[in-house]
């Protein structure tokens, strides 16, 4: 199972990724993503993520390429941004983003994308 969502909050931009990144639903994710223009200082939460496979992974890394910053609040999470070198978010006081991700989370607008099954008939 994947879920994404584009949050358009007060300080920003927020994709907020949940389940499985792979296959198809890593191509979905880019196509909320960039269903417009790219939105400048996007912030991409990983916490929830429990599985990133090499689409996965490119996704990840364009996202990081364009600017994007991550946050991580699993061991999965934060070892995936460190081995693909993604840029953890940090808020102004220079902490990372757990300590203020709970007050970004509850203001804003969601768009969500749920996908219950794998994409084209596989099973994943």
């Amino acid at each position: 199972m994947f879920r994404a969502e584009l949050q358009w909050l007060t300080d920003g931009p927020t994709l907020k990724l949940e389940g499985r990144l792979a296959d198809g639903w890593a191509e979905q994710a880019r196509s909320l993503v960039t269903r417009s223009v790219v939105p400048n200082g996007l912030i991409v939460d990983l916490s929830d993520v429990t599985y990133v496979d090499s689409v996965g992974e490119e996704l990840l890394t364009w996202l990081s390429s364009i600017g994007a910053e991550f946050v991580a609040e699993t061991v999965y999470a934060l070892d995936t941004c460190e081995r693909l070198r993604l840029q953890l978010f940090e808020n102004v006081a220079g902490q990372e983003a757990p300590s203020t991700w709970s007050a970004r989370t509850q203001r804003g607008v969601l768009l969500p994308v749920e996908m219950p099954g794998p994409p084209h008939g596989r099973q994943q």
